[in-house]
């Protein structure tokens, strides 16, 4: 059974711990870590996405962040990313290829598959600035059923519209977007 530290708004551990199962059964407040795959294309930003495998317990089916999971309790947010990217997508990456963007919060009650999901999260953002190549990445059964590059004003412009093929959280892309921004040229990172 996978435990989670139960967190303040902050995302800092209270000290205590709860089941990932209890965490979205009672909603409780818990920590997550989202890395952004990111490369230059001809044009502008690509982002390489993950579809959700259709047996997710949430958004099954949908393109999602590049690579996101809980942060096991007494984890470190920067290690629990480079761990997800190495099991969800088989990419390696060292604690100097991360950059951090920043933090937000998740917050919403939805049916999957006939169960009520309740999410309550604090979520810290990673940048990994990497053009990996999709077809030699090796995808977590049970998790991601394939990964695809889109181009970042795409993503941006479509979510949240009904009908949607992307389910990534709207705040996390403005976190990204402002980072690519700021950083000018990919020369700058």
């Amino acid at each position: 059974m996978e435990y989670l530290d139960v967190c303040d708004e902050n995302g800092c551990p209270t000290g205590e711990t709860v089941s990932r199962e209890r965490a979205h059964r009672e909603g409780i407040l818990h920590r997550t870590a989202h890395v952004w795959v990111v490369r230059r294309g001809e044009r502008d930003w690509q982002v390489l996405l993950q579809k959700r495998s259709l047996e997710k317990e949430s958004y099954p089916g949908l393109y999602d962040t590049s690579s996101a999971g809980h942060i096991p309790a007494g984890e470190e947010p920067s290690l629990s990313a480079l761990r997800e990217l190495r099991e969800e997508l088989g990419a390696a990456a060292s604690p100097e290829d991360l950059r951090r963007i920043g933090f937000f919060r998740v917050r919403y009650e939805k049916t999957f598959h006939g169960r009520l999901f309740r999410d309550n999260e604090a979520v810290t953002v990673y940048l990994l600035l990497k053009s990996l190549d999709e077809g030699t990445l090796t995808l977590q059964r049970g998790e991601v059923d394939e990964v695809r590059w889109f181009d970042l004003d795409h993503v941006i412009s479509e979510t949240g519209s009904p009908g949607s093929i992307f389910c990534v959280p709207a705040e996390s892309l403005k976190l990204l977007r402002q980072a690519l921004k700021a950083a000018g040229e990919r020369d700058a990172f």
